[in-house]
């Protein structure tokens, strides 16, 4: 479990984390996942009850990323925003957040999707991916390079954290 928690947050985090981040982050999660009553017992500042929707160790990885990784918002604008952020000024996109204020939820994801890929074309481009089940927010994703999509969906799939490319997903929901 550790090892699958360790490749997977290291993807997912497409090198905004240090390696003893994610160590640490694995490990805390792999102890909730095998022994969640006595992880709650070491660690009784966790914000964690019974009837949270998804595993405590699935919490602890969705609520230890950092918002340069874990991206949540209520809206594609804010959603694109933060992303835009976490790249810092000195990079470019060819879309504003505001410009996404008034479109469509299928459209202002194609745009942002189209942005994502386009950039760091060597690894595949950026891959919006929908991850762990929906908390507090209507979004949450990470950006996976395009050329680890099939790995992380494997990861996670072991692992039991839900995940899916978020344009799929949206186009599913709404039948397109």
């Amino acid at each position: 479990m550790k090892a699958a928690l360790v490749e997977l947050i290291s993807k997912i985090s497409s090198g905004c984390m240090s390696d003893d981040e994610i160590l640490k982050i694995a490990d805390e999660a792999a102890q909730a996942y095998a022994d969640p009553e006595a992880f709650l017992t070491a660690n009784p500042d966790i914000n964690y009850d019974d009837t949270f929707p998804i595993p405590l160790g699935e919490w602890v990885v969705v609520g230890s990323l950092p918002e340069t990784v874990l991206f949540q918002a209520d809206t594609y604008m804010d959603l694109f925003a933060r992303i835009v952020a976490s790249f810092g000024p000195g990079v470019d996109f060819n879309i504003k957040p505001k410009q996404l204020a008034k479109t469509e939820a299928l459209t202002a994801l194609n745009r942002i999707q189209v942005q994502m890929s386009s950039m760091n074309k060597e690894n595949g481009g950026y891959v919006l991916m929908n991850f762990s089940q929906l908390l507090d927010d209507e979004l949450q994703v990470v950006l996976v390079y395009g050329n680890d999509v099939p790995r992380v969906l494997e990861l996670c799939a072991e692992v039991g954290i839900a995940a899916a490319p978020s344009l799929e997903a949206l186009k599913v929901a709404i039948h397109v």
